[in-house]
């Protein structure tokens, strides 16, 4: 199944949505009471997704054009967004950074998700070395403690494309990651959430990414140094990863500060981030002085 979160036209209101090809079904439309977004319905656990299943199947709710709304954060209210970085070897070289023993985790303020098709803003002052970053998302569906990495795929719930912006110059200015990549704005996801049966093998994936209509990303998801099940093994030994939990899982070479010349987001600039068979998330940029 595939999940959205929906603003009406006339609306500020969060509607979240079932979507079959160019159509939206209201999840409110196929329950009662409904959950009104994704985190309340992965927090119904396996019961929950299995009810709305059977909705979906038997009851006439109505099907609405999904061009007649505009995207939410495909994630609103996770538990914690924990970021993963440099786990793809061409990333860490362009950066010139070492692809540590154990993971480089860091955690994504709230704030700074926003959805498909929605523009993010940053003053000129504060930074002009913004870079895009095309990620793999993965959402917790149980609560996952000391996993193996045998058993973790059975705790994702889903998937969606993440596209962690980071002001490179605040990046390498402190010592650590969260602030520079928490700008409001600055964690689009989405479009879509794909549960995880749409996704057999999260290490066979394209993934990729066009700025201003140049493909600057252009990679697999099997080019990961540490697979999303041994990441998921990794941090449930420390901690217990929540339902709802987001882990997006780092990013392919290919990133804007690396290139000669260099590509960074500007003024009107149109980023797309995308993954085959999930989705692909356009954010629109504006510098502001």
């Amino acid at each position: 199944m595939r999940f959205a979160h929906l603003r009406g036209p006339d609306s500020s209101d969060i509607r979240l949505a079932v979507i079959e090809e160019s159509t939206a079904i209201l999840v409110s439309d196929l329950l009662s009471p409904a959950p009104g977004t994704l985190q309340e319905l992965i927090a119904g656990g396996d019961d929950a997704l299995e009810a709305l299943r059977d909705a979906l199947a038997n009851v006439g709710a109505p099907r609405h054009p999904l061009g007649d709304f505009g995207f939410a954060s495909a994630v609103i209210d996770p538990p914690v967004v924990l970021a993963v970085g440099l786990n793809y070897a061409a990333h860490s070289s362009e950066l010139g950074l070492k692809t540590d023993t154990a993971p480089t985790v860091f955690t994504l303020w709230p704030n700074s998700l926003t959805g498909h098709e929605q523009t993010t803003a940053w003053p000129r002052a504060l930074s002009e070395s913004v870079d895009y970053e095309a990620e793999l998302g993965v959402l917790i569906g149980r609560p996952a403690k000391d996993v193996t990495a045998e058993d973790a795929l059975g705790t994702v719930w889903g998937y969606t494309v993440v596209n962690d912006i980071t002001a490179r110059d605040i990046q390498f200015a402190e010592a650590q990651w969260s602030r520079c990549k928490s700008f409001d704005g600055f964690t689009p996801t989405g479009p879509f959430v794909v549960t995880a049966d749409e996704v057999p093998d999260p290490q066979d994936l394209h993934i990729w990414a066009v700025v201003d209509g140049q493909t600057v990303q252009d990679a697999s998801t099997g080019q990961m140094v540490r697979s999303v099940a041994t990441l998921i093994a990794h941090l449930s030994q420390s901690i217990t990863l929540q339902p709802g939990t987001l882990i997006s899982t780092g990013s392919p070479g290919g990133a804007g500060y690396s290139r000669d010349p260099q590509i960074f987001l500007r003024d009107q600039s149109i980023v797309t981030v995308g993954i085959d068979g999930i989705g692909e998330l356009t954010t629109h940029c504006r510098i502001h002085d």
